[in-house]
């Protein structure tokens, strides 16, 4: 049980009995599934929710019941337990990163194999996204079935695995895909289309619910970069925001160039986009991160840090802000657009 709670990330002080909250009857107020991980079981005082090592990990993965021990076995074959300070540490091989064209094709081939679920299709509907704009970026859910089959069908269509975040190899030696928690799949794309790596909004969380795909702790994985993603073509003005799923909303709203960072503390990659964009012909950025950057000191360090960044790069630059009942900028142009349509 601990070792399937390690996959999963759920912990807690106590080594023997701990509570998280449950995927079947999510509340923010409360943790009520408990997990004994010294009888190996675990029961929500909820819902009623309960059973064993399989059960758990196929309620919290999404993996049907009867694969559940198949997808384990994967996992652990290549999981790093914590190592005591007395051994060796020995980390798994990781591979270098794939050029961007091999990124780009193997996740396109990727993403053609998996759907949209209609839940996931319904949350973008929300959003303000069309069907037509939900196919147009490739968004797709999270795959729940088993990784290897997944690498077994792009290694039949003469894809390359390797140096692809996301793809690594199980102990018995075979291509295999990293297994999460069910969510939304947002490729990430380069100032020319190119999807660099991908990112999955995680359903039934309210802690960092977009995460990188990543292999890099795994034997034969390659990790994830902060890449910057930019929604629209290249023009003389973008905006610049946090998260590409943010931007891609905002871009189909409205038609705008927007350019996103993964956070508003990671400028890792921006100077370097900015210097392609610039070379396109940009000339001004307009920021337009939440707008809880104006109470949140932690925000606001990065979001100084930006700007500084935009001077020393001799942009224009400025700053959109808006009716701060509604957090991002995507939110209230949505909700702006769905007044004026309901006229």
């Amino acid at each position: 049980m601990s070792d399937v709670t390690d996959l999963l990330g759920l912990h807690g002080e106590d080594r023997n009995s701990f509570y998280v909250r449950c995927p079947c009857c999510y509340t923010e107020k409360g943790k009520h599934l408990n997990i004994n991980l010294k009888k190996e079981v675990f029961r929500c005082a909820r819902c009623g929710e309960a059973g064993g090592i399989f059960d758990l990990y196929a309620l919290f993965t999404g993996t049907p019941r009867e694969q559940a021990r198949r997808a384990i076995i994967e996992r652990i074959g290549v999981y790093q337990p914590q190592i005591r300070r007395s051994e060796p540490e020995i980390r798994p091989i990781e591979k270098p990163l794939a050029p961007v064209a091999a990124r780009h094709k193997t996740y396109m081939g990727f993403l053609s194999v998996l759907s949209l679920s209609d839940e996931h299709r319904e949350n973008l509907r929300n959003r303000g996204l069309s069907d037509s704009a939900i196919a147009r970026l490739g968004y797709k859910s999270m795959p729940m079935g088993s990784g290897t089959a997944l690498a077994r069908r792009l290694e039949e269509r003469g894809l390359q695995l390797s140096g692809v975040p996301g793809f690594f190899r199980t102990h018995a030696g075979e291509w295999s895909f990293v297994h999460q928690q069910e969510g939304i799949l947002v490729p990430v794309r380069d100032i020319g289309g190119q999807i660099q790596g991908l990112q999955v909004r995680l359903d039934n969380t309210t802690h960092r619910k977009f995460r990188w795909i990543s292999s890099g702790t795994f034997s034969g994985g390659c990790k994830a970069q902060g890449w910057v993603h930019l929604a629209g073509e290249p023009k003389e003005r973008v905006i610049l925001t946090e998260g590409p799923m943010k931007a891609d909303v905002i871009n189909a709203l409205t038609g705008l160039t927007v350019l996103a960072v993964p956070g508003v503390n990671a400028l890792t990659k921006l100077e370097e986009a900015l210097s392609q964009l610039r070379q396109a012909g940009l000339q001004e950025v307009k920021t337009a991160f939440d707008m809880d950057y104006c109470t949140n000191w932690c925000v606001q360090k990065g979001y100084n840090n930006l700007l500084r960044l935009l001077a020393r790069m001799g942009f224009r630059y400025g700053t959109y802000v808006w009716d701060p009942r509604y957090k991002g900028l995507d939110d209230f142009i949505w909700t702006k657009l769905k007044t004026e349509l309901e006229k």
